[in-house]
């Protein structure tokens, strides 16, 4: 990988984020995750050639996005763990979300998660969880860990390197027809 690449990988997340803090209205204590394929933003196919590099990159921007917006991150594992969600223990626990015994590794669970496993204060993996809104780079597909009803947000950067990159916030469920009242 050259420094260009990585400094125009860098710069485009900066604008994933930057999107993400123009159209996301999240409340304090949100939960974001973030499903993420490293090997296709540097251009090769999912699950083929994970990079911790771009990783790091990624999870600093986005940690940092949390840390300003006091927002839960989650990242998503690749199939080889299920899907499963890489998050800080503090949340899982409030939730009670279950935790499972396993530790990601790049090529079972994918860079990502490993990278944020590595660098989350007291990390922990669950099988499910309903986040507040989401990030898909690469089509990891987040949708299991999405709350009812996602919405997707349409954000001006479309990708990150190669990886094509969605965006989701979700929304209570509007119930009880034509005679309900709703905000």
């Amino acid at each position: 990988m050259s420094n260009t690449a990585i400094k125009k990988w860098s710069q485009e997340v900066d604008q994933l984020v930057q999107g993400c803090k123009e159209h996301f209205q999240l409340e304090q204590g949100s939960i974001l995750v973030v499903g993420c394929s490293t090997s296709e933003i540097i251009g090769e196919k999912i699950g083929t050639s994970g990079t911790m590099e771009v990783a790091a990159i990624l999870f600093e921007a986005l940690h940092k996005y949390a840390l300003e917006k006091q927002l839960y991150l989650a990242f998503q594992c690749c199939e080889h763990l299920n899907r499963a969600v890489v998050l800080e223990k503090e949340i899982a626990e409030k939730k009670g979300w279950e935790k499972v015994s396993v530790v990601p590794a790049p090529y079972a669970g994918g860079s990502m998660a490993t990278y944020a496993y590595q660098h989350f204060k007291n990390p922990v993996v669950v099988e499910f969880i309903q986040a507040d809104a989401g990030i898909d780079i690469g089509d990891t597909f987040i949708g299991m860990h999405l709350k009812h009803v996602a919405v997707p947000v349409r954000i001006e950067q479309k990708q990150i390197g190669h990886a094509h990159v969605t965006t989701a916030i979700t929304r209570p469920k509007l119930i009880g027809g034509a005679r309900a009242i709703y905000k």
